[in-house]
């Protein structure tokens, strides 16, 4: 049943919260929404991935048990639709290990997990990827080079190449980055 609410999703933001708020109090249907997120080749996924979104925003460390999966099924994802709620949730989580440092998720997330976040960033932010996607792939971006000091000085020369031939909201986040990373 849980399927068929899914296939039929629409993406008003009510219907997401209905079935957001049903997997979390439902937890053992999330490895069900965890899994069709990265059938990649369905329209389910982004669907999925929609409702992945908004469980996560609510409860980050409902993620934990999965986390080897998703660092390394995000690469293959590849429609617009799912790849911005998944870049988002990324987001979170290094907001979480760097900046309110949850000591819990510090622990979990491990450096092969940070590195392999630092590679889909990169590919985000040089990739044909709508601007959403980009933005939160800098941030991540910046959090991830307070570990990795080689990753600020990359991100400065994307952010400074890319920076005149993108859309406003791009140029919006990176000038935000850039500023930070000069101190």
């Amino acid at each position: 049943m849980f399927i068929q609410q899914l296939r039929q999703l629409k993406a008003y933001r009510k219907d997401r919260e209905v079935l957001a708020r049903y997997i979390l109090d439902h937890p053992q249907y999330f490895e069900i929404l965890f899994d069709n997120c990265f059938k990649i080749d369905d329209d389910i996924s982004y669907k999925a991935a929609w409702i992945l979104e908004m469980v996560c925003l609510k409860n980050i460390k409902i993620l934990v048990p999965f986390l080897d999966r998703f660092f390394n099924s995000l690469p293959k994802v590849y429609k617009q639709q799912a790849v911005r709620p998944l870049a988002k949730i990324c987001e979170e989580l290094t907001i979480a290990v760097y900046k309110k440092q949850d000591i819990g998720l510090q622990k979990v997330i491990t450096k092969n997990h940070r590195e392999q976040l630092t590679e889909i960033c990169f590919d985000w932010l040089i990739g044909q990827k709508k601007v959403a996607v980009k933005a939160y792939a800098m941030k991540c971006l910046y959090l991830l080079g307070k570990e990795f000091k080689w990753i600020h000085p990359e991100l400065k020369i994307i952010l400074d190449k890319d920076f005149h031939h993108q859309q406003p909201a791009f140029k919006a986040r990176a000038r935000y980055i850039l500023k930070v990373l000069k101190g």
